[in-house]
């Protein structure tokens, strides 16, 4: 079991392997086990639980379900390919349009932005313009002068 520790790559498997030696082999309470692990009870329980049922395999991370991509590899290729090779920004809208006239799918648009993300494009966000700020003139103005000094060129004669 701690070979397995030791040889196992994936950090959430190692750690579920963690808990179930130290519960297993070292007896502690699996509450306590997830305190010293700083994870829920109740993940826990979930984990001891596919221990239980499943042996070590029963560790592992199960595969995800969800919607398969509709577009083809070969689509989306071309979408970034052409997105990349222009030298404009595209907007979000301009971005669906695209992939619905090369793919006829239309997507919602925050999924957009994790579609260009995923893609590997940042966002560019305009930088702030300051609409309060002195003209150059004002600011010369501000700017500190040296000190002039002045000198009394002739005495004052006294009155009597």
């Amino acid at each position: 079991m701690i070979r397995l520790y030791k040889n196992e790559t994936n950090p959430k498997v190692k750690e579920r392997l963690l808990f179930v030696i130290k519960v297993k082999y070292d007896n502690i309470i699996p509450a306590y086990a997830c305190d010293e692990l700083h994870r829920s009870r109740p993940g826990g329980s979930y984990w001891w639980d596919r221990f239980s049922t499943g042996g070590i395999p029963g560790l592992k991370n199960k595969p995800k379900c969800g919607r398969h991509p509709d577009t083809s590899e070969e689509t989306v290729n071309e979408i970034k390919n052409k997105l990349a090779s222009s030298k404009q920004c595209w907007t979000t809208t301009q971005v669906t349009d695209l992939i619905v006239r090369q793919s006829g799918i239309k997507y919602h648009f925050t999924h957009i932005y994790r579609l260009m993300h995923k893609w590997g494009f940042k966002q560019k966000v305009p930088r702030k313009v300051h609409v309060n700020t002195a003209s150059k003139e004002e600011k010369e103005r501000f700017k500190k002068q040296p000190e002039r000094y002045w000198t009394i060129s002739h005495k004052r004669k006294s009155l009597p």
